[in-house]
């Protein structure tokens, strides 16, 4: 079982991540959706593509754009479609 949180709330919890570089992919709907905002923040991967992002809002607290998935995989990372990924702070225990 692999936990995320921040600030000590939990922000995801899953049987079911992908680890990919390091990074433990959580299925969408293990993720709180009352603790991601949307960022208008993007990077691009040359094997995984375009990453989206997300603000982790916990309490009041933001940490900006600390959540990212890939909306539209390129074909080598199909497994990371319909996942979230965490960093800058945010703690994940597997």
């Amino acid at each position: 079982m692999a936990t995320a949180s921040w600030n000590g709330t939990v922000l995801a919890e899953s049987d079911d991540t992908v680890v990919v570089e390091g990074n433990h992919y959580f299925p969408r709907e293990a993720v709180r959706d009352d603790a991601l905002v949307d960022s208008a923040r993007t990077s691009v991967c040359p094997w995984k593509g375009t990453a989206s992002y997300f603000s982790v809002v916990v309490d009041g607290q933001t940490n900006a754009d600390a959540a990212w998935c890939y909306p539209e995989p390129k074909d080598a990372a199909a497994e990371l479609r319909g996942r979230v990924a965490f960093w800058k702070g945010v703690e994940v225990q597997a």
